[in-house]
């Protein structure tokens, strides 16, 4: 009979514990219900466009924009610098879309393995490094790194000046698939942050988590807009996965997740695009389904996103190319349209 009061005991214990658990996880403050995040059909069919054409290995006919996948919505958009770290394996560009009034940011999602060996080192991502300036901010080092840690950040940042040098002062829309989305929200955040940009909008598509709660809380506050697609079974947004019953050491998603799937019965099915909550992990949007789809990373609204091959990170270039580019040691480059290339090596604040 006292062993099974203390086992009464542990369990009414044990559940105390796990309400106070949730209780703290109620009081992190990023997690405005009601605050919609401006979410545009017809935006996010170009931008899936611009994120499709970064994977383009050809740099001749990326940086001239006349590639398989720079054509219809994104007709016209012209690049400023196209940046290839040959180092890490990726690659972005920066240019301007006249139509939109915009500076458009596009970064390639993983592209050196396979994308099922990079879907299982996710698995095992572990929070490992505190963002700068925000207390308990926890992200992922290697997210984190593939944008602030190479030469894709400097070089970024040098097009983005450019680019309202020569424009003026345009909006800046940052956008990204896979492992490029977590680059472009690091990016949108930088920019909001550390060079005072006015007006930033990160649009991402299949992207994974990539910080903790409180890092969701900061991301909300400091880009309300910011808008992840996700679509239908795709496993990349699962991963690293979140565990409720550990909210302060999990990774959770910020906000607002807009979810594409198919609604209805047997011949009555059609699509649908669901404006989720402002959780960040809303449990009637794409975690309320399994994770399980490599198909579904690769197809958005239609539009094809990946490299033709994986596993390689070669690339295509007329010689002719190099009057338009610098290269360091480790075989990085930058072309630009730009009369000058000068990569910014500032760490302190500037405006853009």
């Amino acid at each position: 009979m006292e062993r099974n009061g203390w086992s009464l005991g542990g369990l009414i214990i044990l559940t105390c514990l796990l309400v106070a658990v949730g209780a703290r996880e109620l009081r992190v403050k990023h997690l405005d219900l009601d605050h919609k995040a401006a979410y545009n059909h017809t935006l996010a069919t170009i931008l899936v466009q611009y994120a499709s054409a970064v994977y383009i290995s050809d740099m001749t006919e990326l940086f001239s924009w006349t590639c398989s996948r720079c054509d219809g919505l994104t007709e016209g958009f012209e690049i400023i610098e196209l940046i290839v770290d040959v180092e890490h394996c990726l690659q972005a560009y920066v240019g301007v879309a006249k139509d939109l009034n915009s500076v458009v940011i596009a970064f390639r999602g993983t592209q050196e393995h396979s994308i099922q060996n990079w879907i299982q080192d996710l698995y095992w991502k572990q929070l490992d490094i505190n963002y700068p300036g925000m207390p308990d901010a926890m992200v992922h080092h290697g997210f984190y790194s593939a944008y602030h840690n190479t030469t894709i950040r400097p070089c970024v940042l040098n097009a983005v000046k450019t680019a309202q040098e020569m424009y003026g002062d345009l909006n800046i829309m940052v956008t990204g698939h896979s492992m490029g989305g977590a680059m472009a929200a690091f990016c949108g955040l930088d920019l909001m942050v550390n060079h005072e940009a006015k007006s930033v909008q990160v649009m991402t598509f299949g992207q994974p988590r990539i910080g903790n709660a409180v890092f969701a809380s900061y991301y909300s506050e400091l880009l309300p807009n910011a808008i992840r697609v996700t679509n239908d079974h795709d496993i990349v947004p699962h991963l690293p996965p979140y565990y409720s019953c550990f909210p302060q050491k999990t990774y959770h998603h910020f906000p607002r997740e807009v979810w594409l799937h198919n609604v209805g019965l047997e011949s009555l099915i059609y699509p649908d695009e669901k404006i989720c909550d402002g959780s960040g992990e809303d449990p009637s949007c794409s975690r309320s389904v399994a994770g399980n789809s490599i198909a579904d990373h690769l197809v958005y609204y239609g539009v094809k996103l990946g490299g033709e091959t994986w596993g390689s990170c070669k690339i295509v270039m007329d010689q002719r190319l190099a009057q338009f580019g610098i290269q360091d040691l480790q075989g990085n480059f930058v072309l630009s349209t730009s009369s000058t290339l000068k990569p910014s090596s500032e760490t302190g604040k500037s405006s853009i």
